[in-house]
């Protein structure tokens, strides 16, 4: 399968209107023909207590950035995509700046797809690694 061509960064960060990545600070970066790149800022919205990234909040980047992957390669008047499986690795704390977010596909199919998410920090160190698996689902 092949990624929509029309797809844009203006109408992803759109999407995020009213919704959890907004309230975070999501948006969109880069689109490949098989990934997505996107940051999330680290501050009062994304800490947990002592002051560092909450992983939960690591996590809702990675399923965000790869649910909206996955919709990039379907026909949304025809399909739809939804979580079916998601995990992390939480390797290293980030207290400030952004994180930044690549959802790779691993597998595009008809029925299910596999998406490896890597955040890194602003300096580049790996901070999260997930997975996620979709369930293409017919309208």
């Amino acid at each position: 399968m092949k990624r929509r061509p029309d797809v844009t960064l203006d109408q992803l960060n759109a999407w995020n209107k009213n919704t959890l990545g907004e309230h975070l600070g999501m948006e969109y970066t880069q689109i490949g023909e098989d990934f997505l790149i996107g940051r999330m800022p680290v501050d009062h919205r994304t800490h947990q207590p002592l002051g560092l990234l909450h992983g939960g909040a690591s996590v809702a980047l990675a399923e965000t950035l790869g649910s909206v992957g996955a919709t990039m390669f379907l026909d949304l008047e025809k399909q739809y995509c939804v979580g079916l499986e998601i995990n992390a690795n939480h390797i290293k704390s980030v207290r400030s700046g952004y994180v930044y977010g690549k959802a790779t596909a691993l597998h595009v199919g008809r029925k299910t797809q596999v998406w490896e998410i890597r955040i890194t920090s602003e300096a580049g160190d790996l901070v999260c690694i997930s997975r996620i698996t979709m369930a293409v689902l017919d309208r």
